[in-house]
């Protein structure tokens, strides 16, 4: 196992450049709690970018002109200057001609976001589909809000309306994750110790709920080929679970303190863990084994200390869609971009109390939410993926370690398509 402390050379480190930031509205009587942002969200084609601002708003926003704002008018922006309320329920089809952006009272504090793109090939498990009320198309585009009262909104991203409220959680819907292929199968991670799974083109009929955590669940993921769901929480606790059974498939030990983050490369070959024990792992999911580690502290911190305050929580974790950066976001206000195969950062960039980031869906932009419900966005590092990257993300996107392993190929070339070397 790889162990890549962080470096304080600062002279090694590239500073990343801003792009820009959008900035929630403050007044002077705010409470400064419910303010918090504590996700981002890009839609999977990239047309929308979702944030809470705090105080139940979620904000809705194209992302292309998002990005022309900025370079037009410079990186900040007020988040609210240029949109206008509308109505919940108001729906108009010639929206999705047109992407405008939308602000959306969820009616409580909102803890998770999380996009979904129906694919209509991929039928509901319910058998009697001709008795659905809602009828999803190929250009279907939603988003979930997980709220403080256990409840989750379905919304129509390109009309503003609420379309399903999904009632079974009795605490914090702490996150959200809608599964790759398309099936609009949505899995919810709460603080009441379980996990959800919703069938949306049923109606938002849940299907089944996941047990084993013994403490509160503060993330969850989705491999890319959305067969193997990845949940993380309190008490070190890192499940796999097999979606086609909902099934445990093992659980993951190495954390020294509570999980929060986590997160599949591109390919499903790694998996990325964050914790407040001042460490992210990268893992290799198939057979539990932690093959790199990048740490936020130096020295590295005992168990002991890793297991309590330490001013180096680490609070959120991202795989780039190249699937050779990683971005981290600690409490000691800085951001980290981490190539798999390197020792140190390669960018880092300044954050005042972050709680959240991920990558665009092109990977060129990293966002990342804070405390008082802002967004910052940064260049991330950019580079031409090898062609052996290409073809061990190629040959790793359908093939698990197992089957790897037993390839009649040299053993250097078996190390590196497990990510080894």
């Amino acid at each position: 196992m790889a162990s890549f402390p962080p470096s304080v050379n600062e002279k090694r480190i590239a500073r990343s450049r801003t792009v820009g930031e959008l900035l929630a509205p403050t007044s002077p009587f705010d409470k400064k709690c419910g303010r918090e942002n504590w996700t981002v969200a890009f839609a999977p084609d990239g047309s929308y970018f979702a944030w809470s601002q705090g105080h139940r708003i979620v904000k809705l926003v194209p992302w292309s002109q998002c990005l022309n704002n900025f370079l037009l008018h410079g990186t900040k922006n007020v988040a609210n200057s240029i949109s206008t309320r509308l109505p919940r329920q108001n729906s108009d089809s010639s929206q999705k001609n047109k992407p405008c952006e939308h602000i959306i009272d969820c009616g409580d504090i909102v803890w998770s976001l999380a996009f979904g793109s129906s694919v209509p090939e991929k039928q509901s498990r319910c058998v009697n589909i001709e008795w659905h009320r809602f009828k999803f198309g190929q250009d279907q585009l939603l988003l979930a809000t997980g709220l403080n009262n256990g409840r989750i909104k379905i919304w129509d991203v390109y009309t503003g309306k609420l379309l399903l409220n999904l009632m079974d959680h009795t605490e914090v819907v702490r996150d959200l994750t809608f599964a790759p292929d398309g099936s609009l199968i949505l899995v919810s991670a709460s603080r009441d110790k379980t996990l959800r799974v919703w069938d949306l083109k049923d109606d938002g009929n849940m299907m089944k709920v996941l047990r084993g955590h013994q403490n509160w669940v503060y993330g969850c993921a989705f491999s890319p080929d959305s067969s193997i769901l990845c949940s993380v929480g309190a008490s070190k606790a890192i499940f796999l679970w097999d979606m086609d059974k909902y099934s445990m498939i093992r659980k993951l030990e190495g954390h020294h303190n509570d999980v929060v983050a986590c997160e599949f490369s591109p390919d499903g070959a790694l998996l990325a863990t964050a914790s407040y024990d001042t460490r992210v792992y990268v893992w290799d999911p198939h057979i539990g084994v932690i093959l790199m580690e990048f740490g936020h502290l130096f020295p590295p911190p005992t168990p002991i200390f890793a297991g309590g305050a330490n001013d180096r929580w680490v609070r959120s974790v991202s795989f780039s869609h190249d699937g050779l950066h990683i971005a981290s976001l600690a409490d000691d206000k800085m951001v980290r971009f981490w190539r798999i195969d390197e020792e140190y950062p390669v960018q880092v960039a300044p954050l005042n109390n972050g709680l959240c980031c991920t990558f665009s869906t092109d990977g060129s932009v990293l966002a990342a939410g804070t405390q008082d419900g802002s967004v910052y966005f940064w260049a991330t590092p950019r580079q031409v993926s090898s062609l052996q990257h290409l073809c061990r993300m190629a040959i790793r996107r359908v093939m698990p370690t197992s089957q790897v392993k037993s390839l009649p190929i040299p053993s250097k070339v078996v190390e590196f398509l497990c990510y080894q070397i």
